[in-house]
């Protein structure tokens, strides 16, 4: 019994002593791999950097050319939007200027400036300005200003909205001097149900032939207006004055 415990006891302690062994075995591997695994590594992280530097070296006067166009741009950009913002505030204190010279009589002198506005100033500022002058050249030439109207109406730059106004002032002038068919002529177009100003040259449409003595074609367009639901309230209201007037002086 005591050789057998014996026995037991040196096999117990030469299987500690083999553990131990491999153990110590297994740490020194995993040391190993992780020194193997770091060289690995920088081994990588050089050939990234070599790589780098040769795509630098090559395209590097590329990139920094790039980046100063954009800076460059983006100066110009900025320059841009300042000068235009500055060229749209005095547009603006000019034409509130000549707005303040017409309010006041001084007709001559507004239509100078609006006509300046209209040379000099920002797109927007320049248009409104045609407009404006040719309103106060129609205070003194008609004529004058019904061709000035004519030159905006056929301008495609003023926008759809501006033209057919221009349209229309002229065509208020014309009806004014007489001149009813060729201001029909001119409205019946602007009356089309697409157009901006449709009521107002509707309501042209009813004067030009009310004092052209013309009822049936008053009657037409006064009934197309009054089955317009979206007729404005004082349009309505004026082309029936208008009508009744109409009513009033065939009875008399």
């Amino acid at each position: 019994m005591e050789v057998t415990a014996a026995i037991r006891l040196c096999l117990a302690c030469a299987t500690s002593i083999g553990y131990s062994a491999s153990l110590q075995w297994v740490r020194a591997s995993a040391g190993l791999g992780t020194f193997v695994s770091d060289i690995f590594h920088e081994v990588d992280e050089e050939v990234r950097r070599e790589q780098l530097k040769k795509l630098w070296d090559r395209y590097g006067n590329y990139a920094v050319a790039a980046a100063v166009v954009l800076v460059a741009a983006v100066a110009a950009w900025r320059g841009y939007m300042w000068w235009e913002g500055k060229k749209a505030a005095e547009s603006g204190a000019a034409f509130e200027a000549a707005s303040t010279l017409a309010e006041t009589g001084k007709r001559s002198e507004a239509e100078a400036a609006f006509a300046k506005i209209a040379v000099d100033g920002t797109s927007g500022y320049r248009h409104l300005a045609r407009m404006r002058e040719a309103a106060e050249l129609a205070q003194t030439d008609a004529k004058a200003a019904i061709a000035a109207y004519d030159q905006i109406a056929a301008d495609g730059a003023v926008g759809p909205a501006l033209q057919d106004l221009a349209a229309l002032r002229a065509s208020a002038l014309l009806i004014d001097a007489g001149s009813f068919e060729e201001a029909r002529r001119r409205l019946e177009p602007l009356a089309a149900n697409d157009r901006t100003f449709r009521h107002t040259a509707r309501e042209f449409l009813v004067l030009a032939a009310w004092r052209a003595g013309d009822a049936t074609a008053a009657k037409r367009w006064f009934d197309l207006l009054m089955t317009d639901a979206q007729t404005p309230p004082a349009t309505r209201s004026r082309v029936e004055k208008l009508m009744a007037l109409g009513t009033s002086a065939s009875k008399s």
